[in-house]
């Protein structure tokens, strides 16, 4: 009876491996972008690349475990959960209200350490904030508005 269980589940999770997610970036405006339109510091710039942009924008880089399912469902439904809630790359597009208000939602993530999200940082060790580099970017985005 274990037997036919464990090969069941062999099956299973073999067969489900050809359930692929979309890994295709939508095309991307840099003038649309907003490192481009807030010019932030280089160091800014470089924070924001490696602990957001993954998740926040339409340059998401898909690393070996978006290859293995059920891993790249729930990684793609973060991916797309984030795009969905701010993505920098059609920042141009959003009202001056919204960008304010985005503004001080990233502050507010980033200062009580909600942002970038531990799961994240799990397989991204670089996306984990220093505490110099979230004093940099928390100083930066209070300039911004």
């Amino acid at each position: 009876m274990k037997k036919k269980i464990v090969v069941s589940l062999v099956v299973i999770l073999v067969l489900i491996q050809f359930v692929r997610v979309d890994k295709t970036n939508p095309p991307v405006d840099i003038q649309q972008d907003f490192i481009t339109i807030t010019k932030p510091p280089v160091e800014v710039a470089a924070i924001l690349k490696t602990a957001c942009y993954d998740c926040h924008s339409n340059e998401t880089k898909y690393p070996w475990y978006f290859n293995v399912a059920p891993i790249s469902w729930w990684a793609k439904d973060h991916v797309n959960d984030g795009k969905k809630h701010l993505n920098y790359s059609i920042w141009s597009t959003y009202k001056k209200e919204r960008q304010d208000h985005k503004l001080d939602e990233m502050y507010g993530e980033v200062e009580e350490g909600e942002m970038p999200l531990s799961s994240y940082t799990l397989a991204h060790n670089d996306a984990k904030l220093s505490p110099e580099q979230k004093t940099l970017l928390l100083n930066w985005l209070q300039t911004v508005k």
